[in-house]
């Protein structure tokens, strides 16, 4: 048995990153690009209004109040994306639209309320300065700059920027094919009706999601029996996967037969128990070249292990350098107990209030409570040489989910 940082190290020595793919940028919203992306061209592109109102000669406007306007004559008016036809000279305007070419000879914009407008003629009632709401040219991006690096994230303001520069596609790292098998003859599949003696496999359905919330594509290969020849047929067929995640099978029951087909198939074992509770039992290796996790079979346990062993591996087969959910402390409310030997991850609701993270845990422990799970934001972590933790102490808490990270009111200083 090994602990869950000689695991981890283990398991993510074998990831590397996948190969890239071509797809538009909207569907490259919070994946890892693969290429530099350098502007071919100043953004703006030439200086322009950042305001409705008059593009004049700052120096025309000197000592202009509303009891002593400066009068100036209009010369052009100058929408959004047109280009300016006339220069301005000495006393004269040109009438400017929000976006649109500062006209030759400008080098300030008046804006449209400190104005009054007769005919062809206006008023300014403010003296304006050199460059006042002008945007320059490259102001945003110079030309040859680099504006999105290998390796960041996108994000809305990345996919802003690449249709600013022109890219509707661009190089992503590829999300891989999580294939997911479920086993054990208790188990059916969510439509069937379920003898007295037979489960749901939710893990199926969970572990999907997880994958899915990872990044990752879920290729669910179904349920496998207690037999040798339905194990190796289904895991056969989890082989055109990049990812292979089973639950069930990898304890020490007689029927758990998982570790032995996973040799019979091609499999290469590292390991298959972890000093943590709940998901001890867990084996993690190769078959036919592809990884593979077996995770237990309790709901919960499957879950657990998923977010600390298979989310990271995920993660960093599409690029990801951040591979690990935020941990943080937290004043734990209630007394907790635990055995010395193993790394304890504890369901558990967290708030943030007046300052600083307070930590619950959600009842029931048992790896099958798996509404343990649906009421928790967040891991109560105890290391294993702990004992227990006393109300009051502070603790690590590894946070499962977004949900601090939105309020019901804004959080404005």
């Amino acid at each position: 048995m090994i602990s869950v940082e000689d695991a981890l190290h283990k398991i993510l020595d074998v990831f590397v990153p996948l190969g890239q793919e071509k797809v538009n940028i909207l569907s490259s919203l919070g994946r890892v690009i693969g290429e530099d992306i350098y502007a071919s061209r100043n953004i703006p592109p030439r200086d322009n209004s950042a305001m409705d109102g008059y593009a004049v000669r700052w120096e025309d406007t000197r000592g202009a109040s509303r009891g002593k306007p400066v009068v100036l004559n209009v010369i052009e008016d100058i929408p959004a994306g047109a280009i300016p036809q006339k220069s301005i000279g000495k006393g004269e305007s040109s009438r400017i639209m929000t976006g649109a070419p500062v006209p030759d000879g400008a080098n300030a914009i008046v804006r449209v309320e400190d104005t009054a407008k007769h005919g062809r003629r206006v008023d300014v009632f403010v003296q304006a300065k050199r460059g006042q709401d002008i945007r320059l040219a490259g102001e945003d991006v110079r030309d040859g700059e680099l504006v999105i690096a290998r390796g960041d994230v996108i994000r809305p303001a990345e996919i802003g920027m690449l249709a600013s520069l022109g890219r509707s596609f661009i190089m992503v790292y590829q999300r891989p094919i999580v294939a997911v098998l479920a086993t054990g003859d208790e188990l059916v599949d969510i439509d069937d009706n379920p003898n007295p003696w037979q489960i749901v496999s939710s893990n199926s359905y969970s572990l999907a999601a997880q994958i899915i919330d990872s990044g990752g594509i879920p290729l669910q290969i179904g349920i496998a029996k207690d037999t040798r020849e339905d194990l190796v047929s289904k895991f056969k067929a989890a082989l055109r996967a990049d990812v292979i995640v089973s639950s069930g099978g990898v304890s020490v029951g007689d029927y758990d037969l998982v570790k032995d087909v996973m040799k019979e198939v091609g499999n290469k074992m590292q390991f298959w128990r972890v000093a943590m509770r709940p998901g001890r039992p867990l084996a993690f290796g190769s078959m036919g070249g592809v990884p593979m996790f077996g995770l237990p079979g309790n709901p919960v346990s499957s879950m657990v292990s998923f977010e600390q062993f298979v989310r990271p591996s995920i993660l960093k087969m599409m690029g990801h350098k951040n591979l690990f959910r935020r941990t943080v402390k937290a004043t734990i409310r209630e007394d907790i107990t635990k055995k010395k030997g193993a790394k304890h991850f504890i369901r558990a609701r967290v708030e943030y209030k007046n300052g600083r993270f307070m930590v619950t845990s959600t009842g029931d422990q048992g790896s099958g409570i798996l509404k343990s799970m649906v009421r928790a934001n967040g891991l109560i972590v105890l290391p294993e040489n702990s004992t227990s933790a006393k109300k009051g102490d502070e603790v690590a808490v590894q946070l499962i989910d977004g949900s601090l990270e939105q309020t019901v009111k804004p959080q404005y200083p």
